[in-house]
């Protein structure tokens, strides 16, 4: 594991100025609720997310964002972000998880974000899908991507003394997690199947009474970081392997750093640094998170900021007035 460490204005008032990043993607793209337009919906977050960093002490380089340089006009892989002072930070964001929940108006999008000392995010651009397992604090320890499905809900819900049909599996609803959610289904576990966004409930199954034990299968790549950061802070665990669907080449993998595909990705593969801050916002009403809420002059916003060095975690309700805030309240830039 990592020893770098971040200057010492990072500890707390940098926590909050985060947050500060993830209300106003929140902000910004929660006005296409339900407009079926995640283009424009993910582009007011990204716009706002963007502007909001100009005004943060780090020196950062994003490393997990919206895609290389020629694919994102912002937040790109390798965009420098903040006003280069202080603390040299990796970030990786998603300025809004859950495009498509936002534009049909479902819950579960947030507005997210890691930050951690220079090479301690894994950095694999060219990584695209990862098989993942993320449980709390209780099970650390207990589960492994080698083991059968069963074998791992079977340990989970020993340490959490439970019977295996009281067991909450999140599952993302992909062919691909077909063959997980048969196996769950025969051994009587409780399913969640998601349609998107799968951070929002690797960060659940670590938070007392949201109802998430579990979250197994096929996802998003950068999401497995951005979940592992933050069970890093919280305590849980985050297992991850490459799948590469039978599309990614040798090149791809050789860039990204990990060349072995079947190598089990560890806490420590993914986020190599107690030093880390996460923060999110709700977008949509979550498992933990409330969504964004307009009240005629208001707005109110809904968020965790976790510290991984001091194991605090703060929910953070804000009250933002359109008046003094209309640059991303109303999703315009500043």
């Amino acid at each position: 594991m990592s020893t770098k460490r971040l200057c010492s204005t990072m500890e707390r008032e940098l926590a909050l100025e985060f947050v500060r990043v993830t209300e106003a993607a929140a902000i910004a793209s929660a006005r296409w609720l339900g407009r079926g337009d995640k283009n424009n919906a993910d582009g007011a977050a990204v716009g706002a997310m963007r502007s909001m960093f100009d005004t943060v002490n780090v020196d950062g380089i994003v490393v997990i964002g919206e895609g290389e340089k020629d694919e994102a006009p912002m937040l790109y892989v390798g965009e420098k972000v903040g006003t280069g002072k202080c603390s040299k930070v990796d970030i990786a964001v998603d300025p809004l998880e859950g495009t498509d929940l936002v534009a049909k108006g479902l819950n579960g999008a947030i507005a997210v974000l890691a930050v951690a000392p220079r090479k301690c995010l894994l950095h694999a651009p060219d990584m695209y899908y990862m098989n993942k397992i993320a449980v709390g604090q209780a099970a650390v320890g207990k589960i492994s991507l080698d083991a059968s499905i069963t074998e791992n809900v079977t340990a989970v819900a020993k340490s959490l003394n439970k019977e295996v049909q009281d067991v909450t599996v999140v599952v993302l609803d992909r062919s691909r997690n077909e063959y997980i959610i048969n196996e769950l289904r025969s051994i009587g576990a409780r399913i969640r199947l998601i349609t998107a966004g799968d951070v929002s409930p690797a960060v659940a199954v670590a938070i007392p009474g949201s109802g998430v034990d579990m979250v197994m299968g096929i996802g998003g790549a950068p999401e497995g970081v951005l979940g592992a950061a933050a069970l890093r802070c919280l305590g849980g665990e985050l297992q991850g392997r490459l799948w590469d669907g039978g599309t990614i080449k040798s090149k791809r993998v050789h860039k990204s750093g990990v060349t072995d595909t079947k190598r089990i990705l560890t806490m420590d593969d993914l986020v190599s640094s107690d030093d880390v801050i996460f923060a999110a916002t709700g977008i949509t009403d979550g498992d933990t998170l409330k969504g964004v809420r307009y009240y005629g002059n208001y707005v109110t916003t809904h968020s965790i900021v976790m510290r991984a060095a001091s194991g605090t975690v703060r929910f953070l309700e804000a009250q933002h007035r359109i008046d003094k805030k209309s640059g991303y309240v109303n999703g315009r830039e500043y």
